[in-house]
């Protein structure tokens, strides 16, 4: 990428560096010497996220960044849009009971599949490849992270070419989880069928990706920057595509805001956690808009109940074969979260994009609990660590117990917000005797789906952490899978399952288990409730916000429309320069 800076001013230069430095070590080559900026080539769109895709297989992500690199070039058999309308992209119609697609006893559904569609290497779409992309995903030995979408899958079969039914282990609800949406993005059998294994992540497919989407990758670098052009086999021939995408990673999310409402020199910032009054700053400049809608995400602080400091023989930490030495106590827990200053949070740094949360399943609204209530209240908290027998003994101003002093490492990915937050939260804790000691993690690393890795979530190598996610289906089955027992992340898993909090509660794995096969829409619904109630009276997790999901579109791009239930660039095929 290549910025004219004879035109920019000084201090214009300053703002763009952080994220302009990677850029422009990929000058040198002839491709990205084409590019110029954003009012000189209308050919080419620029997509700025500040935290960088490492992997451009979805089955193998870890964070929403990876979901946004990969769908720009593969697709699900449908999604949800805002509205939760289902819209097609490899089916060719909806499933129901009318069509026979939803089976009346709710243990199947089928799928008709578009004919003609070709992966970007010209080899053509089929049901194989449906049946393919689960079997993989199923495969113990790969590892894939979106495995709570298909648990209730019994198998999938090829009726015909363009025929796929999934059979489910029991009635099931759920449907519409398997294949749709983010999690849902089909891949090419011919590409990873010798990848479907312990060496999944070695394939070249996860870095150069052949999808069917509306671009194809021809250049990415990890962590830095993904180059697509043109799929030459779209099945939408004449869509006035873009001749070049950029989505460059890395940076910060204010600069990745400046860069699009101020200065003009991209045309798309993705999910920018920047406090509110900043963000308000910037769109006056007149130069874009800021596009914020609530869906499910909640920024939350994460519990470890396994002890992050003691390891097995094999070097495991946070292992279930040690409690943590206060975590595991839920009076300790809700003493935590009393001390958690959501209000403080939510206005001075939030604003309009952000609400204090209660609950963790916010969305859709019918799923939101009523019952639960959230307070900052420092007394009732040292009054439960007081009966819980943590107490200051040798006054040296930090609560202890049999020997052990209360220190805690609060984890987190490099963002001023998320920074902010956790110097709110310290200030709180350290006035009840807690020692608090705050980490900060490059998101590349933090969200990264590496299981060699020992700073990501899902090793939680920390008694506390924060970051934000949610349930990216209107069904939120899946989402509320990841706190049974099956779901913690461990060696043995290689580290690709949701239960970051190692939180193990059999009353709460019955709840679920009803809720799977439960065709009562109102009786289902309960469930829900009842289990995100448990989470909260456990303090298994402390939800802090309802965080709005807020871009940066430049007012020279029109098309994007943002769903809760896919990644931003799901509809990236109907994006246009004015």
């Amino acid at each position: 990428m290549m910025f004219n800076f004879k035109k920019l001013s000084k201090a214009q230069i300053i703002a763009l560096s952080c994220i302009c430095v990677s850029f422009l070590s990929a000058c040198s080559s002839p491709t990205a010497q084409e590019s110029t900026s954003v009012g000189g080539n209308s050919n080419t769109l620029r997509l700025l996220y500040w935290q960088a895709p490492t992997i451009l297989n979805p089955h193998l992500a870890q964070g929403n960044k990876d979901f946004e690199g990969s769908r720009v070039t593969y697709e699900p058999l449908a999604t949800y849009n805002k509205d939760g309308k289902l819209i097609l992209f490899l089916a060719a119609e909806i499933p129901t009971v009318e069509n026979g697609g939803i089976a009346k006893d709710g243990t199947s559904v089928t799928w008709k599949l578009k004919q003609g569609i070709k992966w970007s290497d010209g080899q053509s779409f089929t049901a194989q490849d449906v049946v393919f992309t689960y079997k993989f995903l199923s495969n113990p030995a790969v590892g894939a992270t979106s495995t709570a979408y298909y648990e209730a899958v019994k198998n999938v079969e090829a009726v015909d070419d363009y025929t796929v039914k999934i059979n489910f282990k029991n009635i099931n609800p759920a449907w519409s989880l398997p294949f749709v949406g983010e999690n849902g993005m089909i891949l090419p059998r011919h590409i990873f069928e010798k990848y479907n294994g312990s060496n999944a992540r070695e394939a070249p497919g996860n870095l150069l990706p052949v999808g069917t989407g509306p671009y194809r990758v021809v250049q990415f670098k990890p962590g830095d920057i993904i180059i697509y052009e043109p799929n030459p086999v779209f099945r939408e021939a004449n869509q006035p595509l873009f001749k070049r995408v950029e989505l460059k990673g890395g940076g910060d999310a204010t600069s990745a805001a400046r860069a699009v409402l101020q200065t003009q020199n991209a045309d798309f910032a993705w999910n920018l956690q920047v406090e509110a009054p900043i963000l308000k700053q910037l769109e006056t400049a007149g130069q874009g808009t800021l596009q914020t809608s609530f869906g499910a995400e909640v920024e939350r602080i994460l519990i470890n109940q396994t002890d992050p400091n003691q390891a097995t023989q094999e070097g495991e930490r946070s292992s279930l074969k040690y409690r943590h030495p206060f975590f595991s106590d839920r009076k300790v827990r809700q003493a935590f979260s009393y001390a958690i200053d959501r209000d403080t949070i939510a206005k001075q740094l939030y604003g309009a994009i952000g609400r204090p949360a209660v609950n963790l399943l916010v969305a859709p609204d019918i799923y939101n609990s009523p019952n639960t209530k959230y307070e900052f209240n420092l007394q009732k908290a040292a009054a439960l660590l007081d009966e819980a027998g943590w107490k200051d003994t040798n006054g040296n101003g930090i609560r202890d117990k049999n020997g052990k002093e209360m220190s805690v490492l609060f984890q987190t990915s490099v963002n001023p917000l998320r920074q902010k937050t956790q110097e709110i939260v310290k200030q709180a804790l350290t006035s009840l005797g807690v020692r608090v000691e705050l980490k900060s993690i490059d998101p590349s690393i933090f969200f990264s789906a590496d299981p060699a890795n020992p700073d990501t979530t899902l090793h939680f190598y920390a008694d506390m952490q924060m970051f934000t996610t949610g349930n990216n289906s209107p069904d939120p089955g899946a989402y509320m899978k990841s706190w049974t027992c099956d779901e913690i992340p461990q060696k043995k898993n290689n580290w690709s399952r949701q239960n970051t909090s190692r939180y193990c509660n059999p009353q709460y794995d019955a709840l679920w288990k009803q809720s799977a096969t439960e065709l009562n829409p109102q009786k289902r619904r309960q469930l829900f409730i009842q289990m995100n109630d448990l989470l909260i009276k456990d303090g298994a997790v402390i939800p802090l916000i309802v965080r709005a999901n807020v871009v940066g579109v430049n007012n020279r791009l029109v098309g994007v429309d943002t769903t809760p239930w896919d990644a931003d660039t799901w509809n990236i095929k109907d994006w246009r320069r004015k």
